[in-house]
Parts: C-alpha cells; sequence; structure tokens
C-alpha cells in the first residue's frame, strides 16, 4: 500500500507541467530601457539601439531579465488629413 501511495506521488508531480507549478512572475524582476526607464515582464516596447528600430519583449531568460527581439522596426500610427464634412440637412 505503501509502495502504492509513492508511485501515485511521483506520477502526479511527473504530470503537472511546469507552467503550471510556477507561480506568478516576480513584481520586482524588471528590464530597463537605455533611458533608464523599467518595464514590467511581458511588456512590449519599441527600442532604439544604435541606431536600429525594434520590437522587443521583457523576458526572463536563464533567471535574468532580458530584451527579446519580436519583430524588425516599429509600428507607427499614420496621421490622416482632415476629415471630409460632408454636409447634410437638420429636419
Amino acid at each position: 500500500m505503501r509502495l502504492l501511495s509513492c508511485m501515485l506521488l511521483v506520477a502526479a508531480v511527473l504530470v503537472v507541467p511546469d507552467w503550471a507549478a510556477a507561480g506568478p512572475p516576480d513584481a520586482r524582476c524588471t528590464c530597463r530601457n537605455r533611458d533608464g526607464s523599467k518595464h514590467a515582464l511581458g511588456a512590449v516596447v519599441c527600442l532604439n539601439v544604435d541606431g536600429r528600430k525594434y520590437l522587443a519583449r521583457c523576458e526572463m531568460v536563464l533567471n535574468v531579465s532580458s530584451w527579446q527581439k519580436v519583430q524588425d522596426g516599429c509600428p507607427v500610427a499614420a496621421t490622416v488629413g482632415p476629415l471630409a464634412s460632408t454636409p447634410y440637412e437638420v429636419r
């Protein structure tokens, strides 16, 4: 009976995925930008390094917070010219 209990315990530990066993990210773990600004784990920001811009996510790599490149370039919001107003009749 004791052997069966030990086997079930070992099986339960092996079945639990790593992400379920891990706790929430530590709020003290942040990534810093060149300008000194702090960003929480999971934050995605546009970085400008040596004249190149790219999107990067703050992640843990080998137990150290680090920027991981997501894509080249950064999205930009395009400005649209003035909206054309359509005259309408008020009744």
